[in-house]
């Protein structure tokens, strides 16, 4: 729940600053740069971050990134490049902060992916970087009414992004979206999802992020239709230096919704630093919500911080529930007895421990193509640590 605020109207946070304090829904939203001011720690919304390690994406101008976009077609699919002068484009969400303002204004085009018919099989676009000029991108997906479909959005090679995803799921469908973010060393990748869900439709929105210097993903769901459900996950694993900061957001603002939100992530070497801010707002309209947020974070070695902090802003009581949890620590002891005493290797049964623990959610995007591909890069992560 929110901090209670001291005598000057301000929250104070267990590191000791003191910062002014914003409840979720009060963010000025805006696409002009000039509307947010320069990014600093005394600010909420950027305090576990330095402003150099964003390598430039809170800059008034950034290069545009459409050359390094590729995609995949199909029957049902539809994907072109669309002005972002197009009314279609900032429909779902605007940008809440500089950075994805900045990504906003710098992209002059957008690509647009519209999902016409149910996809036999999943879509991929890929975004493959190959260099560090601070640069922009703007993706608008759109599926039609009673469809099902699988879009996986892969980041990879070294680049540093600022970006907005419009996601708009139609009434009845059914979209599996997974964002990968595999990027080199020395990548920064800053990314603002905004999903709005159709009525009885379903979302399921998996985040999984295992490279990059820095990346920070915001995810943004409002149910604004009865009967609407969002699931939303994630699976990080940080190694030393890295900071991988995600902020899902679900927005209950229609009765009878539904929402699930499990992040799971693996801290390993000096300076391997997560956030996790998981914010839900119910409406007073969003009588019936039923809701659960979760965060767990193992510790691998000395040296690692996990931020967690889950939210919950209830403005009705009319709801069949709410409610939050949020754990970080080291390996479960029993576990590794329970493994030991079968002859299995102090190291290699926390390598399993830790296996274990992150590939559910891995397994949960349904995409046996991804599945294999981050199994593969947990298990050389395993063997480094």
């Amino acid at each position: 729940m929110s901090q209670s605020p001291n005598q000057h109207g301000l929250a104070e946070h267990s590191h000791g600053a003191v910062i002014p304090l914003q409840i979720r829904i009060d963010r000025p939203k805006s696409t002009s740069v000039s509307d947010f001011p320069a990014i600093s720690k005394t600010q909420d919304l950027w305090r576990y971050l330095d402003v150099e390690q964003l390598a430039g994406l809170d800059a008034d101008v950034l290069a545009e990134y459409k050359e390094q976009v590729s995609f995949t077609s199909q029957e049902g699919l539809s994907v072109s490049w669309i002005p972002s002068t197009d009314s279609r484009v900032g429909a779902i969400g605007i940008p809440e902060d500089r950075v994805s303002a900045a990504a906003y204004t710098n992209a002059s085009e957008t690509l647009l992916v519209e999902i016409n018919s149910s996809l036999a099989e999943p879509a991929t676009i890929s975004i493959t970087g190959v260099d560090k000029a601070a640069s922009a991108l703007h993706l608008l997906v759109v599926t039609k009414p009673q469809v099902e479909a699988t879009l996986v959005l892969d980041y990879r090679g070294i680049g540093v992004l600022g970006e907005n995803v419009e996601i708009s799921v139609g009434d009845q469908s059914r979209l599996n979206l997974v964002s990968v973010q595999t990027w080199d060393k020395g990548s920064v990748h800053v990314s603002a999802h905004y999903a709005k869900l159709g009525r009885n439709s379903f979302l399921k929105h998996t985040v999984a992020t295992f490279g990059g210097d820095l990346v920070r993903i915001t995810p943004i769901s409002t149910l604004s239709s009865p009967g609407a459900e969002v699931e939303m996950n994630g699976v990080y694993f940080a190694n030393s230096g890295q900071h991988i900061e995600n902020r899902p957001f679900v927005d209950h603002a229609a009765p009878n919704c539904k929402s699930r939100v499990t992040y799971k992530g693996a801290l390993s070497g000096d300076k391997a630093h997560t956030v996790w801010i998981g914010d839900v707002l119910i409406r007073v309209a969003a009588e019936g919500t039923d809701t659960y947020e979760l965060n767990r974070n193992l510790l691998l070695t000395d040296g690692t911080r996990a931020d967690s902090v889950p939210n919950l802003e209830i403005e009705t009581g009319e709801i069949q529930g709410a409610g939050h949890a949020s754990a970080s620590g080291r390996f479960d002891d029993e576990q590794l007895f329970y493994l030991q005493a079968r002859g299995v290797t102090e190291a290699e049964a926390k390598r399993l421990v830790v296996f274990g623990f992150l590939l559910e959610l891995i397994q949960r995007t349904n995409v046996p193509e991804v599945i294999e591909s981050l199994s593969k890069v947990l298990e050389e992560k395993l063997e480094v640590n």
